[in-house]
């Protein structure tokens, strides 16, 4: 492990929510890539993830990294019933712009962008916060994820009650929960190892 602290290089930091692509700067060393072993890129899963110096950084604790790589898989690529793509999205964008992760927001509100087609909305997510009026199925996606990621006992039988009423059966809400706990702790991760810069 690297005893190592970063200072980031002269760059500007975004200041407004944005669905632009953003870089990030990490404080602590990221391993290159030709540093990386077999086991380093099996914990990466996706090899393009070698580029990314997050994913480099996380790849010093390969076996946590696979895991938490596999989770994120799950969680957003598995197409069996519960919630659409787009919805998943919605709920990592609701957290990430509840915790201020700048850089989550951007990555995941164009993901939620790109398969809903609703780019006003979610625009207006990112511009007005998660009190934004979108409709009553993505107002009660984003309350639910805003709920859980405030504190997990925010969360309550009356979100659950909103969701049904929206039209979310029980695979889609645990969908909602998924996405919004663990993007709640992937922004944590990244808030603290980082920082998001401007391209």
């Amino acid at each position: 492990m690297t005893d190592r602290t970063l200072t980031p290089p002269p760059h500007t930091e975004p200041v407004v929510f944005t669905r632009d692509q953003l870089d990030w700067l990490p404080w602590i060393e990221p391993l290159t890539e030709a540093e990386l072993t077999p086991r380093h890129h099996a914990s990466l899963v996706d090899a393009a993830r070698a580029k990314s110096p997050y994913f480099r950084l996380l790849a010093r604790d390969p076996d946590a990294l696979e895991a938490r790589t596999r989770a994120d898989k799950d969680i957003f690529y598995n197409p069996e019933a519960g919630l659409p793509r787009a919805e998943r999205e919605l709920a990592a964008t609701a957290a990430s712009r509840h915790n201020g992760c700048i850089y989550c927001a951007s990555v995941h509100a164009r993901f939620a962008a790109t398969y809903s087609k609703r780019v006003p909305e979610v625009e207006r997510l990112l511009a007005e916060g998660v009190g934004a009026d979108l409709d009553a199925r993505w107002n009660a996606i984003v309350a639910a994820s805003v709920a859980l990621t405030s504190t997990p006992v925010a969360f309550a039988p009356s979100h659950v009650d909103a969701l049904r009423q929206a039209g979310l059966d029980d695979a889609a809400i645990v969908d909602v929960i998924n996405a919004a706990s663990f993007f709640n702790w992937a922004n944590r991760l990244m808030l603290s190892l980082g920082e998001p810069a401007a391209p």
